[in-house]
């Protein structure tokens, strides 16, 4: 596709938008969440991948990413640490649902602090229930971190209702596919499984970067097989890895899963 007029907007609290805007009406957007360390976007260049992926994938202009990295990195020119997020809207414009000739695509950058527990997180664990909302079946927008995210949204609220740190969250076949905002993976008998995400869920940046250091296999994962393996984590670009300590009622001993996480790191690194 040919690049299209694009309008990118560093946000502040007085940045303005359509309400004409698709991505307001209809959720018809992407955008992702990265890490900023040293004033430098960790894994910046699976961002822009996933930025590309989701443009096609949803019939959007090509972007340019060229502009959107200069804008990027006078956005985080003065930030030591801190969090990037990137919103891609389709803008105003077409027929109700229908899809405007001329989309003026609009991009906002925005620069938050580090989410101060993740830290803790990090070395101490987290527990996880079991959410009680499922997870809607649809290939076409399968792996796709786009703006419609309100199976999240009612995923956060019904985990106020039990006592956890996030939740295993489960698509209607029963296969396990996320947690609230994060990917899952596991180590069973010396290898690395993580949910097959062909029908649902996101892909995370950051599980694709564990893909270049790690042998991942994707397959579908039952909740009962989750809960016999020998480690759980979930991550994600702004948390890294977090070890699980306990799914409801089976425990996991961080120590162990630390240590078989770390021997999978040196086997993969010999």
């Amino acid at each position: 596709m040919s690049k299209l007029k694009q309008t990118i907007k560093i946000t502040a609290p007085d940045t303005t938008i359509s309400t004409q805007d698709r991505g307001l009406n209809y959720g018809d957007g992407f955008f992702t969440t990265a890490s900023v360390v040293d004033s430098e976007v960790e894994h910046w260049d699976l961002h822009k991948a996933r930025l590309e992926e989701c443009a096609q994938r949803l019939f959007f202009p090509e972007l340019d990413l060229t502009a959107i990295e200069c804008e990027v990195n006078q956005a985080i020119s003065d930030t030591q640490t801190g969090i990037l997020k990137i919103v891609v809207t389709r803008g105003a414009g077409g027929r109700g649902y229908g899809l405007p000739d001329t989309p003026n695509i609009q991009i906002l950058i925005t620069v938050l602090p580090q989410v101060s527990h993740y830290q803790s997180w990090q070395q101490q664990g987290v527990k996880l229930a079991i959410s009680d909302v499922r997870l809607a079946y649809q290939p076409l927008l399968a792996g796709l971190k786009t703006l419609n995210r309100l199976e999240q949204v009612l995923i956060k609220k019904h985990m106020h209702t039990v006592e956890c740190d996030d939740v295993v969250v489960l698509d209607y076949k029963n296969n396990v596919i996320e947690c609230s905002a994060a990917n899952i993976f596991a180590i069973k008998n010396g290898k690395i499984v993580s949910p097959k995400l062909d029908g649902c869920g996101i892909t995370g940046v950051y599980l694709n970067a564990l893909c270049g250091k790690l042998a991942i296999e994707f397959k579908a994962i039952q909740l009962d097989e989750l809960l016999a393996m020998d480690a759980v984590f979930m991550c994600n670009s702004l948390m890294g890895v977090v070890p699980v300590t306990s799914i409801a009622d089976t425990q996991f001993d961080i120590v162990r899963s630390n240590a078989l996480l770390a021997a999978q790191f040196a086997k993969e690194n010999t």
